[in-house]
């Protein structure tokens, strides 16, 4: 009978010669059946407007075959981040104890689960601590000043920031660069197309009728009742569009009907689907807490059950875009890579196995190491002028 994943084995995990890496693989298909294509994430692209899919050769029982990118390595980390903030909003009992950082603005507020590089992210940097500039406040230079010889100021502040790795780039020195103990895709395997890629239908139905033609100033003054809902991008279209004294179309303020055409990427037909993760040991290893062997084990064990149980999470709900409804095809494959080529397999973890763990981890972690996780650390204010800076649109302001 396949055992299920312990705290004892993280532990010896996390333990100088420990395991590798834990990997965790699971075939995947396409929620209606096979005959159904899939969208990928897609790129931007310079020669084509519609932007295009990543295509890459990997290899399949030895033989060179196509495969899509289905979903990179960020968007999997940004999904379990997700996982892990929900359960935070909704109050799980341990989850609302991992620390974290939380910078206010008047209209939102985001945690280092949010922000793209974790604890060092520019809105923290830019906001304020008791009304002085954060980069002045002495818990948070600590949270810069971490290093792998001693992380403890991350792992008690910020432990996202070690399992999804984070980069304190605009420093003038002694960047911190923590890589991801946590990396993930999603593959198709399929055929690459060898020339113009194929595109899809669209259209847009308006049952009022097909066209609505406004003159220029009857649009300008619809314009202008929405002007806060709509971009500065749609917005100075329309004005532009509304000069003059001619009928204008109002496709630009959602009135009207578009009619059929081919204008974004097809889906992707794939023979199989494969989502796998791999959470490192090796990285794990890495990183000291100052809390001696013993307890710098009981740090790593925490830090992997706490990546574990966001994976549950993030596993158990299949959410990817539009047109890419997926189900797991098979049982989630959990193999713990030891030294010299030998493995051990698990059995996949639920979320309420992995919530059994990090609870248990976190206890240990108390006891051994004195590690003290009691949610929000820091709070900032946010620059009153990035907040009011925002833009949603791919103007840029401009």
């Amino acid at each position: 009978m396949v055992s299920r994943l312990g705290l004892a084995d993280l532990l010896s995990a996390s333990t100088s010669g420990g395991a590798s890496c834990l990997t965790a693989v699971t075939d995947l298909a396409p929620a209606v059946g096979a005959h159904a294509s899939v969208a990928p994430a897609k790129f931007a692209s310079r020669v084509s407007p519609q932007g295009t899919y990543a295509y890459e050769t990997r290899y399949d029982k030895g033989v060179a075959r196509d495969v899509v990118l289905i979903d990179s390595k960020q968007s999997q980390l940004n999904r379990v981040e997700e996982a892990l903030s929900a359960a935070i909003v909704d109050g799980h009992e341990t989850l609302v104890r991992v620390p974290r950082m939380v910078v206010s603005y008047e209209s939102a507020e985001y945690t280092d689960l949010d922000l793209p590089h974790r604890a060092f992210d520019g809105h923290f940097r830019a906001g304020f601590i008791d009304g002085k500039p954060a980069t002045q406040n002495d818990s948070y230079r600590r949270i810069r000043d971490a290093n792998p010889g001693n992380a403890l100021a991350l792992l008690e502040n910020s432990p996202a920031s070690l399992v999804f790795g984070a980069w304190d780039s605009s420093r003038a020195a002694r960047q911190g660069r923590w890589r991801s103990i946590l990396v993930g895709e999603i593959i198709g395997f399929c055929e690459a197309p060898s020339g113009l890629p194929e595109l899809k239908g669209g259209a847009r139905v308006d049952p009022h009728g097909m066209q609505v033609q406004l003159t220029g100033a009857a649009l300008k003054a619809l314009a202008e009742r929405q002007r806060e809902e709509l971009s500065k991008k749609t917005f100075d279209k329309v004005v532009k569009a509304a000069k003059g004294e001619k009928l204008v179309s109002a496709s630009a303020v959602g009135l009207g009907g578009i009619p059929p055409s081919l204008e974004t990427l097809a889906g992707v037909a794939c023979e199989s689907i494969t989502r796998s993760h791999v959470l490192s040991f090796a990285a794990l290893r890495q990183i000291r807490f100052g809390k001696g062997p013993e307890g710098d084990s009981a740090c790593r064990a925490l830090l992997a059950a706490l990546a574990l149980a966001g994976l549950a999470r993030s596993d158990a709900e299949l959410v990817l875009r539009a047109n890419c409804d997926l189900v797991e095809a098979g049982p989630t494959r959990v193999v713990q890579h030891e030294r010299a080529g030998q493995s051990r397999e698990f059995a996949s973890l639920s979320v309420e196995d992995a919530d059994a763990l990090l609870a248990a981890a976190l206890d240990h972690a108390e006891r051994t190491a004195e590690v003290v996780w009691d949610g929000v650390t820091l709070r900032f204010e946010g620059d009153p002028a990035i907040g009011a800076g925002a833009v949603d649109d791919e103007s840029n302001g401009e």
